[in-house]
């Protein structure tokens, strides 16, 4: 089953890149499709936060003005969707997974990122770790769009695409893995671009 794609999408192929950068299968485009499993939910910032939970010693949540206080990062990343498509040089500001568990006692080897609509996606926790993922609020020097995840989306981008939940709300920290929304329907439970793992058994 493939996520539904908007309007708009025309899969502009970019002539000349650097193939060492292109996972086998992809092709880059200067496009940002939006691409959802479901319609995109309203926001409120003011009643809005980021929760860590599940298998700590003690929960964690921020306020939106909270985590905004938090220290930032502007990374530049290359994206790699599950539907082919892979967009080079995109430039995020956010927060650091690594800030976010820094005081956070835990035994947890698996994480399960959940958003607002319900979204769910599961990952090993050393892939939000050691600098490799982000809680996005702004893409290309303005706020985060709604259609791509805004206010917040997690950013893991040595992954397929929809492992960076759009909407994200949190992290529940799991001892034993358990599959998310799209891996329930077959995608695979890792999703490495470079190995091509799309699916089960992939």
């Amino acid at each position: 089953m493939s996520p539904p794609i908007s309007r708009g999408f025309s899969g502009r192929r970019h002539p000349e890149v650097d193939k060492g950068r292109v996972p086998p299968g992809q092709y880059v485009t200067d496009d940002f499709p939006v691409l959802a499993a479901g319609p995109t939910p309203p926001s409120d910032l003011e009643a809005w936060s980021f929760t860590v939970v599940g298998a700590v010693a003690e929960p964690r949540s921020w306020t939106w003005e909270q985590l905004r206080a938090l220290p930032s990062e502007t990374v530049t990343v290359d994206i790699h969707c599950v539907t082919k498509w892979s967009k080079l040089d995109t430039v995020w500001t956010g927060v650091s997974i690594d800030v976010l568990l820094d005081a956070v006692v835990t035994a947890a080897t698996y994480v399960t990122a959940f958003s607002d609509g319900g979204y769910t996606t599961n990952l090993p926790l050393a892939d939000l770790r050691g600098g490799r993922a982000w809680v996005a609020y702004g893409y290309d020097g303005a706020p985060l769009a709604a259609e791509h995840g805004g206010p917040a989306r997690l950013l893991v981008p040595h992954l397929y695409f929809w492992k960076s939940a759009k909407w994200v709300r949190g992290l529940e920290l799991r001892e034993h893995d358990v599959p998310g929304f799209w891996e329930g329907y077959g995608y695979h439970d890792y999703g490495d671009p470079w190995r091509e793992q799309r699916y089960q058994g992939d």
